[in-house]
Order: structure tokens, then sequence, then C-alpha cells
């Protein structure tokens, strides 16, 4: 089977006092979820999956109705700061060189509920079920970029535990396409990393370096 992991788009910037930040998309990222949609229509897919945070939630609608899909949501799938009181799109951190971003970079910003083992083994569990349910099929899970460097870590047998999610880690650009081969017999395969082309000469942001 053919498993899509797909960034979720460019949210709001969003930081309260108290309770949990959740925000939703940003213009440009509603714009990036529409192109997603347009770059995959040439494509069939068998389900469409979503953690449910609101930004993954809006990235996927687009996608799902191309291509007359529901949209079902996995919680296994929420990013690893899921409660935080605060979202801040890190090309806003890097740009600005806050301390956070630096942090980031040291692996020393650690406002998550879950140890990294932890965390990697629920996204790890929860996309190996959606796998075993579609055996043959091709199928899309809209998340986020620490859930996609939790699974792809794992099958390339990358060790983060050493220094939190820093040591194997890599920046997946909002709407990125991550597309993996998955073989009965258990065996991963990455097929390609990344995936924006659908973005450029959109004048969209693409990621830390790039726009479209």
């Amino acid at each position: 089977m053919e498993l899509l992991l797909i960034r979720h788009a460019l949210p709001i910037r969003r930081e309260l006092e108290e309770g949990v930040a959740d925000p939703e998309l940003s213009e440009a990222g509603h714009q990036q979820a529409r192109h997603l949609a347009e770059y995959l229509a040439s494509e069939t897919l068998d389900a469409v999956y979503a953690s449910p945070l609101r930004r993954a939630q809006q990235t996927a609608a687009p996608l799902a109705a191309s291509q007359g899909r529901e949209i079902v949501l996995v919680d296994g799938v929420a990013e690893w700061d899921r409660n935080s009181n605060e979202y801040v799109p890190v090309e806003e951190l890097k740009a600005a060189n806050d301390p956070r971003w630096q942090s980031m970079l040291k692996g020393e910003w650690n406002v998550h509920e879950e140890t990294p083992e932890e965390f990697r083994g629920r996204v790890v569990d929860s996309v190996e079920d959606l796998i075993a349910k579609h055996s043959g099929d091709k199928i899309a899970i809209v998340c986020h970029g620490g859930v996609i460097n939790g699974y792809l870590t794992h099958i390339l047998g990358l060790d983060t535990a050493a220094n939190g999610f820093q040591q194997g880690f890599f920046y997946p650009n909002y709407t990125s396409i991550h597309r993996v081969a998955a073989a009965r017999s258990g065996e991963r395969s990455v097929v390609t990393i990344n995936e924006t082309s659908f973005l450029r000469n959109t004048g969209l942001p693409m990621g830390l370096f790039q726009k479209g």
C-alpha cells in the first residue's frame, strides 16, 4: 500500500495566557490546502485521515472534498504539543532569532506532556494500525511535523531518544507530502520527502528557506 503523510498548511500565530491554542489556518494556509487538493486530484485516495487539531482538519478538508471522502479523525496522530497554550510558526521564530528557536535547535524546548519515546510509540502504533486496515490501498494522513518525523525516523532506524526530537530531525514544509511504500511483509520504504512542487510560483510560503 502507499501512505501519504501530509503536514498541515500554515496556521495563524496564537499565544494565550491559558487554555489550548489549537490555531486555525491562515489565509495563506487555506490557499496552500487548495493547491494540495488540486495537485492530488489526479490520484485516487481510498481514505483521508487527519489529526483532530484544527489546522490538520482544515488542511484535509479540500483534499477530502476533491476525493469524495469523509475525513476520519485519528487522535494518535495529534502533535506532541497538542495542549500547548501557544503556536508560533517556526519561520517566525527563526526570522526573529527568538530564544524559543534556539532552544528548539538545542532540543531544550520541552513543553510536551509525553516523553519522546512515548510520543513516537503512539505515532508509530497509530500509523501502523491504519496501514494494516488498508492493504493494497492509497491513503493520506494529514498531521504534523513532529508526527512525520516520529514515523519516518522510526522506519529509517534513526534514534531520536538521545537528544529529544533533534537527533534525526528534519523540517517538513507546510503541506508537504511524504510518501511511504508499506509492504505486507512489514517492509517500509520512504519514496519521497518534502514534496511541495505544487507550491512553486504561487508566492506562498513553502518552508524555512523557500517560497513558492
